[in-house]
C-alpha cells in the first residue's frame, strides 16, 4: 500500500508540474493582452495562433516522418538480424517488439515537446505511470523478465523441438511475454515466458546426435548370442545408424537386459542424427519384428506354468 501511495503522489506531482507548465504559458499569453487595444489584442491572438499552428504542424510532420523512419529502421534491423541469425527468429521477433515500443515512446515525447509542453514532466509522468501499471501487471513484467532471461541464455531457438510445462512441440516464435509452440498434431500452444524460464526445458534438437533404444522379448531357451548377432546385423545394415567413428556416437549394442516371468528381454541401442530419430526408430522396430522369425527367433505370448502336485 505504501508503494502505491508513493506512486500516486509521484503521479499527482508530475501531473501538477505539467499543469503548471501549461498555466505559465497561459498566464504569459494573457499578460501580453494587458494595456493593449482591441486591434492589438487581436493581432497578438493571431500571432499566438499562428505560432501554435506552426508548432502543431511541426509536431504532426515530425510524428508522421518519425513513424516512417521507425518503419524503415525496423526493416533494416530485421533484415540485418535475419541475415546474421536466420535460424534464430525468436531473438528477431523479441528484439523487434522491444525496439518498436521504445522508439514510439521517444517519438511521442519529441512530438509533445514541439508543442511547448515540458517534456521532462511528460517523461516523469510516463515513468511513474509505467511503474504503477507494472505493479498492477506484475505477472506481465515477470513474463517480460523471463523473456529477457530466455533471450540471454538461449536454451532453445526457433525451429527446435522442446518439451516444457507438459507440452512438446516446435518453437515457432517468442515475443515480449510468451513463447509459441506448434505440437506434432498441429496445435498452437502459448506458454508465458515467466513460467517457461523458471521451469524445466528439454531441448531435443540441441544436440546433433541422439541415442535410440529398442526393447523386445524372446522365449526362454533361445540362443542369446544368435539374437545379439541377428539384431546387430539389422542395425548395421541401416546406414543411418552411426558408429564410434562419428562424433558424439558409439557402436551399436545389443544385450540381455532382464529375465522376466515368461520371456527374456533384450535391449538394443544405437546412435542416429537427431533428424533421423523417429524414422530409424520405427524402421528398426519393423525390421526386428519381420526378420527375427525368419531366423527361427520368435516372440512369446504371456504364459504361466502351473505344476500340480498330488498328495
Amino acid at each position: 500500500m505504501r508503494i502505491f501511495n508513493m506512486i500516486f503522489l509521484q503521479d499527482a506531482a508530475t501531473i501538477q508540474a505539467v499543469a503548471d507548465s501549461l498555466q505559465v504559458e497561459t498566464d504569459a499569453t494573457l499578460a501580453s493582452f494587458k494595456g493593449k487595444t482591441v486591434g492589438e489584442a487581436i493581432q497578438i491572438l493571431i500571432d499566438h495562433s499562428v505560432m501554435f499552428g506552426i508548432k502543431l504542424l511541426a509536431a504532426i510532420v515530425i510524428f508522421t516522418l518519425g513513424g516512417w523512419v521507425i518503419k524503415q529502421m525496423r526493416k533494416a534491423i530485421n533484415k540485418r538480424m535475419t541475415k546474421r541469425m536466420a535460424k534464430d527468429t525468436t531473438l528477431i521477433t523479441f528484439t523487434d517488439s522491444l525496439l518498436t515500443i521504445m522508439m514510439w515512446l521517444m517519438l511521442i515525447v519529441i512530438a509533445v515537446g514541439l508543442l511547448g509542453i515540458n517534456t521532462t514532466s511528460i517523461a516523469a509522468l510516463l515513468a511513474a505511470g509505467g511503474m504503477a501499471i507494472g505493479m498492477a501487471l506484475s505477472g506481465t513484467l515477470q513474463n517480460f523478465a523471463g523473456g529477457l532471461i530466455l533471450l540471454i541464455f538461449k536454451p532453445f531457438k526457433s525451429g527446435d523441438f522442446i518439451e516444457a510445462q507438459g507440452n512438446t512441440g516446435i518453437v515457432k516464435s517468442m515475443n515480449l511475454v510468451s513463447t509459441t509452440l506448434v505440437t506434432r498434431d498441429n496445435k498452437t500452444v502459448l506458454i508465458p515466458n515467466g513460467i517457461l524460464s523458471n521451469g524445466n526445458i528439454t531441448n531435443y534438437s540441441a544436440q546433433t546426435a541422439r541415442r535410440l533404444e529398442w526393447t523386445f522379448n524372446v522365449p526362454y531357451g533361445t540362443d542369446s548370442n544368435q539374437v545379439r548377432e541377428e539384431v546387430l546385423k539389422i542395425m548395421k545394415a541401416d546406414g543411418r545408424i552411426l558408429d564410434a567413428t562419428s562424433e558424439h556416437a558409439e557402436d551399436p549394442y545389443v544385450g540381455l537386459s532382464a529375465m522376466k516371468d515368461s520371456s527374456i528381454e533384450f535391449i538394443a541401442r544405437g546412435w542416429v542424427l537427431t533428424d533421423n530419430y523417429w524414422p530409424v526408430f520405427f524402421d528398426i522396430n519393423n525390421a526386428i519384428y519381420t526378420e527375427l522369425p525368419k531366423k527361427g527367433i520368435n516372440f512369446p505370448f504371456p504364459q504361466m506354468d502351473v505344476h500340480i502336485k498330488q498328495q
